[in-house]
């Protein structure tokens, strides 16, 4: 007998509604009718059903921050200093309170999956993985998050850093975080990275070529090393914004080789619109990653949020469907061929980024994380920001939002 079968999902336009059964947190069946009974039902009425969403990259530790740090400039290098000038006064308390309500504003929206880069380093010590470490266990049974032990002030520029870095992945920190453009050698920080990565078998997670212009690109040198120590498709970057500002054969050499190294691509468009271009005068630009042309490249892409209401991004709601939508004008993907692609930016892409590519989606034998949408049109899952109308956690529903609408003035009359 099946646990629970959701009828009338809508999982592609143009074929029938089918039932999702499920059993034991997975997919056991899927059709247009089941014949197993199930224990439970629920009709969600002909509602698009994707898999659960996907944040690949949020820093939940530093989020919330707006009301108490400003960045006048809206520059990358003043939310850099003025963010580090408050952990000064930081406390467990008040991280943990951010943290999770961030945390929380991220689920609301159908997130089941997240990867959280934490910082790290001598003046605020490991509270902030012991922190995520912590929300990571409590909210288990309503999210996976992957916690990225991250050196926000480099590494060997700042004594003591590599000495943490070693006690937070012993700790229990799932990635090896990395920023190459912000210590004295991108490419002995990449080294230093790789190093640990392999020492303590994890992935690694790149804050990489974070710039509006490419005069000073370290990713090939990143790909090439991933190729060398065969970590393909264990490692992720996030930004990326350089490599706009290459020109198209470059760009098609460098999209080439990470292909061929198996590196995703998080575009963090929230972030890099706000901080990129603040220099130019007229003609500003866009500031993000090519995503367009990687994708057409071949190259695994997706989207998440990087930072919410602080000095690097003084916005941003939780929602991985609105970060696609953004990159729908931003990026060109609002033609036919690639406006059904959109989705996959904060599903299925956003899943293999991280490494869940292999357990993740609506099949036979995945795990049942799954969202319905309030909308009835899969090709409109992004462009309505629909409501999250139910929300389920290996099979078990963990969030339910009533819509009603009430109009005091019929439309028309």
């Amino acid at each position: 007998m099946l646990d629970l079968v959701l009828r009338g999902a809508r999982t592609s336009d143009g074929g029938p509604l089918v039932q999702i059964g499920i059993t034991g947190g997975r997919i056991a069946a899927m059709g247009p009718l089941l014949p197993e009974p199930a224990i439970d039902v629920l009709d969600v009425g002909g509602r698009v059903v994707v898999p659960g969403l996907v944040e690949p990259h949020v820093h939940l530790d530093k989020a919330l921050l707006g009301d108490r740090v400003e960045n006048r400039s809206g520059t990358l290098g003043e939310a850099i200093r003025v963010t580090g000038a408050a952990k000064q006064h930081l406390t467990r308390s008040d991280l943990r309170t951010r943290a999770e309500a961030a945390l929380r504003m991220c689920l609301q929206h159908g997130v089941t999956l997240l990867r959280a880069q934490t910082e790290f380093d001598p003046q605020i010590g490991l509270v902030g993985l012991e922190v995520l470490l912590e929300l990571q266990a409590a909210y288990a049974g309503l999210v996976d998050i992957q916690v990225v032990a991250f050196p926000q002030e480099g590494i060997h520029q700042t004594p003591g850093t590599l000495e943490l870095f070693g006690a937070a992945l012993q700790m229990g920190a799932d990635v090896v975080g990395g920023v190459p453009y912000n210590d004295v050698s991108a490419e002995q920080h990449i080294e230093t990275c790789f190093a640990l990565a392999e020492r303590f078998d994890r992935p690694l997670s790149f804050h990489q070529d974070f710039a509006d212009d490419a005069t000073a690109l370290s990713v090939e040198y990143l790909a090439r090393r991933t190729i060398a120590g065969g970590l393909q498709g264990r490692v992720e970057i996030g930004h990326a914004t350089a490599l706009g500002a290459l020109p198209p054969a470059r760009l098609a050499a460098v999209a080439e080789l990470l292909r061929l190294a198996d590196i995703s691509v998080i575009s963090l468009p929230l972030t890099d619109l706000h901080l990129g271009g603040r220099a130019d005068t007229h003609t500003v630009r866009r500031a993000l990653a090519p995503v367009r042309a990687l994708l057409e490249a071949g190259v695994n892409v997706a989207a998440g949020a990087n930072n919410l209401r602080n000095a690097f991004t003084p916005f941003g709601t939780g929602d991985p469907l609105l970060t696609a939508y953004l990159l729908l004008p931003t990026a060109h993907l609002g033609g036919a061929e690639l406006l059904p692609r959109v989705l996959d930016l904060v599903t299925a892409n956003a899943a293999r980024a991280i490494g869940r590519g292999d357990s993740y989606g609506l099949a036979v034998g995945a795990p049942a994380d799954l969202v319905v949408l309030d909308t009835r049109r899969h090709a409109d899952a992004v462009i309505d920001l629909p409501e999250r109308r139910w929300v389920l956690k290996a099979g078990r529903l963990t969030l339910e939002n009533e819509v009603q609408r009430r109009w005091h003035v019929q439309p028309g009359g």
